[in-house]
């Protein structure tokens, strides 16, 4: 390869790791041509992948600040899917691949400026796809939204219902603590200035005459026959 050509392969290589969202790094040897042809065709739109010369790959990882995650990894026959768009199901299409053609061999790679091992891109394929995922987060915040838009509802009914029953329980107490109406007075007593019971007849009654009235006295010059009839 020309000194251009491996300067400009590693240019290349350098921006798809700093661009990807990951690189998984497999080794393909046995793999046919039309069998390659298939493997990209399963990742979709997901990823690319791409057979690279290690010792360039080596050179752009170290521009790119991610030698340490992958350069354990180059050695043998190197190709690298590099992650543009959803990494499950990037992973998933790896996995089921390599599955049914176990020459393709998933060593590792970097994820995030993270490296990541064989076990990793395993669970990541064991995840649901990114549109089931964001399909099942919008349901359920759809269904929280709708349990407090509930509770938001019914808290006016319920401060009502406190209310009157706070409003019924003071009438009820003010009830049964009432004091008695001004000047009534207590059972049996007479009321302020009020005489006891037959105290108001002697008061008021008028001295009982004596035997002998005004009218029996004789008028002054009365003759005495007249007084003695």
């Amino acid at each position: 390869m020309a000194r251009e050509d491996k300067v400009s392969a590693v240019a290349e290589l350098t921006e798809r790791f700093q661009t990807s969202e990951g690189a998984v790094l497999t080794e393909y040897r046995g793999l046919t041509v039309s069998q390659l042809a298939e493997l990209r065709g399963s990742l979709g739109g997901s990823a690319t992948f791409t057979v690279v010369k290690n010792t360039l790959t080596k050179i752009a990882a170290n521009e790119a600040g991610v030698a340490s995650e992958i350069e354990a990894l180059l050695s043998g026959p190197s190709a690298i899917a590099f992650v543009q768009g959803d990494v499950v199901e990037a992973a998933k299409g790896l996995r089921d691949f390599s599955r049914n053609h176990p020459l393709l061999v998933i060593k590792g790679g970097v994820l995030d400026g993270k490296a990541i091992s064989p076990a990793d891109i395993e669970q990541l394929a064991d995840l649901e796809p990114r549109e089931v995922l964001l399909a099942r987060l919008a349901g359920d915040m759809k269904a929280s939204m709708a349990k407090a838009a509930a509770v938001f509802n019914a808290l006016p009914v319920q401060l009502v219902q406190l209310a009157e029953a706070l409003r019924a329980k003071r009438e009820a107490e003010g009830g049964a603590d009432a004091p008695a109406a001004d000047g009534a007075a207590p059972d049996g007593a007479a009321p302020d200035g009020a005489a006891p019971d037959g105290a108001a007849a002697d008061a008021t009654a008028p001295d009982a005459p004596a035997e002998n009235s005004a009218a029996d006295v004789p008028a002054a010059g009365a003759p005495a026959e007249a007084a003695a009839e």
